[in-house]
């Protein structure tokens, strides 16, 4: 409890006082809050003492007392101590009021006072209200980016109270918000940010009294990117491990990420084997062959309570194993260059391709005898002055952490005669093969001057116009005159000709002593040396 000190009155107290000769008065104005001690006083003009003391509030005598009153027991609200004041214990809204007071002083004179009491009360029952907002086991709520938030500060006071929403932020510190008097107080964010993001105080302040009384608390703005997470592989020292890293920032609180093997579909929920969940911005997870296989997808997903309800943010890697592509043989001259291609550009992550030689797969060291050049997928291997000892079998080996993949070449080295050899033969082959082209086209433009004879036909060397016919032994001579056909438009004469039977060699001597001379040929008569047919 605690005692309340007299303030200067504001407006007239109006109390009816009697004129009497020697006498004096006082106005004072007090406020009490309620359960406190209040003390009126009477006389303060002087150190004396008054004899009696009465008080009466509204008309009515409460309380009367003086120096040879007994003190008031513990039991009394109500009491006039020696100095003539009134004390009154545990102030109630009902002591409210004007008190009059009626003090008899040495020498029989009056003093009056009066007193205006005002009981006081609260600001109590102050209460703030934020939402829609999801309030955490310690009392924070949680709102949204985005959504727009309202406000609400409510207390009660008497007489009168101002309430005020006050802000202290990251970038703040007790701004006021907004304020006016009233049992209430609303306002309202829309499209809250992070910046919003702090505590908030509603504060309740009684106007009379000036007692205030506040009610606090912090607000979170949560957050999530719209993009989805960032995956990447990095090689680790063993080329049989890999090291796949997830990252998603721009969350806020941080978000849960899982590295796993997806199995099914994820909007139905992670049904894959997980290998690592934790509630950060970055994580990263090492696996080796014997986990990875071709045709796996490994995917990060990324939860958040800013996402909607089962939803998540994802990426993902489909691993494949590596696939060398190039020429598998190859052949090169003694003393040239030659360039061995290799193209790998289909797994996932990404192989190293490298070109090795031999059965025991010796590495090429790069330098004026072996050329390396890279572009892009292709990777060249470049021989310079070859001899028979580049010759053999060359790998173009690629492997990343799922598998190794080799393209073997062969190189087969030629010596320069043997070349030169080759060109020659074929140069002859295609030389024999013009000349026949050439012969057989000749004898057939002149097929017309072919004579058939001694067997198979004959051209008389000195009669250009006479052609044998050869019949078989079997048949009998005969012989048939041609018509004469006529002329035809350059004027010769068209040919005669007779056929006639050659005897056969075993009884030729027989037969040729009795044919006669004109027997032995059958002569075309023409009038040119060209036979027409």
């Amino acid at each position: 409890m605690k005692t309340v000190t007299p303030v200067a009155l504001l407006h007239l107290c109006l109390c009816v006082t009697a004129a009497v000769s020697g006498s004096g008065s006082t106005e004072t104005a007090l406020t009490a809050e309620k359960g406190d001690v209040a003390i009126l006083p009477c006389y303060t003009l002087g150190n004396v003492t008054p004899t009696l003391t009465s008080w009466i509030k509204n008309g009515k005598e409460v309380v009367k007392g003086g120096i040879y009153s007994p003190s008031p027991s513990l039991g009394q609200r109500l009491a006039v101590l020696h100095d003539g004041s009134l004390n009154i214990r545990a102030v109630l809204p009902m002591d409210e009021g004007t008190y009059l007071c009626n003090s008899t002083l040495p020498g029989n004179n009056i003093f009056h006072a009066c007193v205006l009491l005002q009981v006081t009360n609260g600001p109590e029952n102050v209460s703030l209200s934020i939402g829609p907002a999801t309030a955490l086991s310690n009392g924070t709520l949680i709102v949204y980016r985005g959504s727009t938030v309202s406000f609400n500060c409510s207390g009660s006071s008497y007489p009168s109270q101002q309430l005020t929403w006050a802000f202290r932020g990251a970038g703040s510190s007790n701004q006021s918000l907004a304020s006016a008097p009233g049992p209430w107080l609303d306002f309202s964010i829309q499209n809250v940010q992070p910046s919003a993001q702090g505590v908030y105080s509603c504060k309740a302040n009684n106007t009379v009294s000036l007692q205030a009384a506040n009610k606090s608390t912090e607000l979170l703005v949560y957050y999530a990117p719209d993009r989805h997470p960032e995956c990447v592989w990095d090689p680790a020292q063993d080329p049989s491990h890999v090291l796949f890293n997830c990252t998603w920032f721009g969350a806020y609180p941080a978000p849960t990420l899982l590295w796993g093997e997806d199995q099914g579909d994820q909007a139905a929920g992670w049904k894959g084997h997980v290998y690592k969940s934790e509630v950060t911005e970055s994580l990263s997870v090492v696996l080796n062959r014997s986990m990875l296989e071709d045709g796996q997808t490994l995917r990060c997903a990324a939860h958040h309570p800013a996402l909607a309800a089962g939803k998540q943010k994802s990426c993902s890697f489909n691993l494949k194993y590596p696939y060398p592509k190039g020429e598998p043989m190859a052949t090169a001259l003694e003393g040239s260059s030659i360039t061995l291609t290799c193209t790998e550009h289909v797994s996932i992550p990404p192989a190293n391709t490298t070109w090795r030689k031999g059965l025991q797969q010796e590495d090429i060291v790069p330098g004026s005898k072996y050329v390396l050049t890279e572009e892009g997928p292709v990777l060249k291997l470049t021989i310079h002055n070859i001899s028979k000892d580049d010759e053999g079998v060359y790998f173009c080996r690629s492997e990343n952490p799922l598998a190794v993949r080799e393209l073997e070449v062969y190189l087969t080295v030629k010596n320069s005669s043997a070349y030169t050899g080759g060109v020659i033969g074929f140069f002859i082959a295609a030389l024999i093969v013009g000349i026949a082209a050439i012969v057989a086209k000749t004898i057939y433009s002149s097929r017309h001057r072919i004579c058939l004879g001694d067997g198979f036909g004959r051209m008389e060397e000195d009669q250009g116009d006479v052609l044998s016919l050869v019949e078989s032994d079997d048949e009998q001579i005969f012989q048939d005159a041609v018509p004469r056909l006529p002329p035809i438009t350059n004027g010769l004469r068209t040919t005669l000709v007779q056929i006639h039977r050659i005897p056969s060699s075993d009884h030729e001597d027989t037969e040729t002593a009795d044919r006669s001379p004109q027997d032995d040929t059958v002569q075309i008569e023409t009038s040119a040396d060209l036979v027409t047919f």
